[in-house]
């Protein structure tokens, strides 16, 4: 969910609830079937009235050539978020058993002219008011900057399929802060409640669609909880559906004045009833910094308010220091944002920030290691997207050191320096829904790293996660797109997509829905070219590529635990040992120290000659800025295998040639600091 670039109007009346509801924006028909296409994609009994299709063909099913799935996926929407913040914010449902004309209805305090659709003026500017009316005429909404409507509806959900996706994923997402603060809602503000409702809702959706199609099993809406169960439903022609989790404090992680308000024991309950839930990826912070990690900020006013949010939420403000790498959070700025600063307490204000100074201090924390650990523990997948530079590095870190490649990026809210670090794991990247000029570029500036990898993109539509969407490019473009058109894949034919009264056109309505994702992607085909395409329809085997690998992943076998190790030098202490043995015992809380001085070793004897590929080394603070890994047979003559001179500390992976081995030596050149060289553990493995 990122955030909205719509301005808003001041209301003084609501500034509390304008600093909150802004922070949401970040966090934030015919009848029954009688066609002679009475194939398995054709419902046998759809509701009437009901929204139109509009396309003809059958789906696409199995597998090309190669064995892949085809089709394209959405990383990152939120089909059931107007369940969440209280269940007032986002109006209207993705299905109901009533009916369209129930599904398709706005907010009741939106009625009759939109006088109170406070969010609404707040994410889209104006006064607010708007032709409340969706079924049958939809004057108003939806839209593409109508953030507070429904766009998920499941007819609309269908097109995309129809259209060529395969597969998508569901973000569960709330937050609790908004939610408690809005002036209406009919439920309880627990995030973890709203979670758990969300789940059933998406089942019960696929329980409402399969009815159609004759019983359980039988439609084309199936969620699915490991990636063979995916690839089946792909290959079969139907949309396979992830369930992910996108939440401030998941597990009840909030950090009040720094103290994390959650154990390790939540964090274990929580990811056991996600994943029983069925959820598979997620993130573990979003917006507000949390006990489990910092999050990357917001910009300009929007940013000066969401930082009174997380004040007002957690008793602090965000801090900020110089990045040490390329990596950096997005600025801050200076921009006022008077209502929210309004909300302060007496003689509290937002603090001034250093322009130099783009990185959140707050990273992983070590609550957010366990968490990271257990979801590679239970093969989930990590959405990086929304973590500070500092989380997201030790995140990556950790991933490398274990060599998980469950790492996702969903929606362009990652540092785009980190691209080749993602997939160099085996991760998976998509970019958020973009206006087809923009989305080509980036999708080109990329282009060359998919190639070397081998790997398909995606998209992250972000539909309900109030963030904005693909404007008109306008009747008179002189490239439009033409009604009606082929879908990538040749087999189904498009048109202009209509429900009740309203008909939209990508053209002259952007993509005001989930229907017009299809016509979306042609405009992406006719602005960025068939190559771009291509790459999102590779998209749906990448994705399932890396969910199967992180569920392949076996732990590696530290050769070096409990191994014979000696160094050129040990730092002396009273209290405790330094000794080399420390840095191979298994236990974090003990290191090797050597001396002061930059020339300095540890060597490892691993007992046999035996293939070495991969070292891994978690440094103290003294790090090494300079070192190199040697390996020998003999313990006399020695090869370099692997050498940096931009050591930063932390947990460092180095991966090399598979080579033949008894002893490994780390053969520090150049500290990093004025101490010496500091190695809490050093692991050593064949694979």
């Amino acid at each position: 969910m990122p955030m909205t670039r719509h301005s808003h109007r001041k209301r003084k009346p609501i500034a509390v609830l304008s600093l909150l509801l802004t922070v949401v924006a970040m966090v934030l028909g015919p009848a029954p079937s009688s066609s002679a296409e009475s194939d398995w994609w054709t419902p046998a009994a759809r509701p009437a009235p009901d929204s139109q299709i509009n396309v003809t063909g059958e789906p696409f099913k199995g597998t090309d050539a190669q064995g892949q799935v085809r089709g394209f996926v959405d990383a990152h929407n939120h089909l059931m978020s107007n369940e969440a913040f209280g269940g007032r914010l986002i109006c209207g449902k993705t299905f109901s058993e009533l009916g369209i004309a129930d599904a398709l209805k706005d907010c009741p305090e939106h009625y009759p002219d939109g006088s109170l659709a406070i969010f609404d003026f707040i994410t889209k500017g104006g006064d607010g008011k708007h032709d409340p009316n969706g079924w049958p005429t939809f004057k108003d909404w939806p839209a593409h900057d109508s953030l507070t409507h429904q766009q998920n509806y499941y007819a609309w959900v269908e097109r995309a399929w129809r259209g060529g996706q395969r597969v998508l994923v569901n973000d569960l997402v709330t937050n609790g802060v908004i939610c408690s603060v809005y002036f209406f809602k009919d439920r309880s503000c627990d995030e973890m409640t709203s979670i758990r409702l969300q789940a059933q809702k998406t089942y019960d959706m696929q329980a409402f669609i399969d009815k159609m199609y004759g019983g359980p099993g039988k439609g084309w809406f199936r969620i699915v909880t490991d990636s063979a169960q995916a690839r089946e439903v792909v290959k079969q022609g139907k949309l396979a559906v992830v369930l992910g989790v996108e939440t401030s404090e998941p597990f009840g992680c909030k950090q009040i004045l720094d103290v994390a308000q959650c154990g390790k024991d939540d964090i274990d309950r929580g990811l056991d009833e996600l994943h029983k839930l069925g959820v598979r990826s997620m993130f573990l912070c979003h917006k507000f910094d949390n006990a489990l990690c910092g999050v990357r900020f917001d910009s300009g006013a929007l940013g000066t308010a969401i930082n009174v949010g997380q004040f007002l939420s957690t008793g602090t403000f965000w801090k900020t220091e110089k990045c040490t790498g390329p990596q950096h959070d997005n600025p801050i700025g200076l921009a006022s944002a008077p209502n929210a600063e309004k909300e302060l307490p007496a003689g509290v204000h937002v603090p001034a920030y250093d322009a130099d100074a783009q990185c959140n201090t707050r990273g992983l924390t070590d609550l957010g290691e366990y968490a990271v650990r257990g979801m590679m523990k239970r093969k989930m997948m990590l959405e990086i997207d929304h973590m500070s530079v500092k989380a997201a590095g030790r995140a990556f870190d950790i991933f490398e050191a274990e060599s998980y490649p469950g790492v996702i990026s969903s929606h362009s809210w990652m540092d785009l320096n980190w691209t080749e670090r993602v997939y160099r794991l085996g991760g998976f990247i998509a970019q958020y829904m973009h206006g087809a000029e923009g989305f080509s570029e980036e999708a080109k500036r990329t282009d060359a790293l998919r190639d070397k990898y081998n790997v398909g993109y995606g998209y992250g539509t972000d539909m309900n996660g109030v963030g904005g969407w693909p404007g008109p490019r306008g009747a008179d473009t002189p490239n439009p797109v033409r009604y009606p058109f082929r879908s990538a894949d040749g087999s189904a034919v498009i048109d202009k997509q209509t429900t009740g009264e309203r008909t939209w056109d990508i053209n002259t309505d952007g993509a005001a829905h989930y229907g017009l994702v299809p016509d979306w992607l042609e405009d992406i085909r006719i602005v960025g070219g068939k190559g771009v395409v291509d790459d999102l329809f590779r998209g749906a085997e990448s994705y399932l590529d890396t969910w199967k690998a992180s569920e392949d992943h076996k732990a590696g076998v530290n050769l070096a635990a409990g191994s014979s190790a000696s160094a050129s030098s040990s730092e002396w202490s009273l209290f405790t040992s330094y000794a080399p043995g420390r840095a191979v015992d298994g236990n974090a809380d003990t290191r090797w120290a050597s001396d002061w001085s930059d020339d300095q070793w540890l060597r490892i004897d691993l007992g046999n000659p035996t293939p070495v590929k991969r070292v891994t080394l978690d440094w103290e603070r003294a790090h090494g800025k300079a070192y190199r890994i040697e390996v020998s047979t003999d313990g006399t003559n020695w090869q370099s295998v692997w050498s940096t001179t931009a050591g930063d500390g932390g947990l460092d992976t180095a991966q090399f040639t598979g080579t033949s081995a008894r002893y490994v030596r780390v053969h520090g050149l150049e500290r990093g600091t004025s101490w010496g060289y500091s190695l809490r553990e050093v692991g050593v493995y064949s694979s």
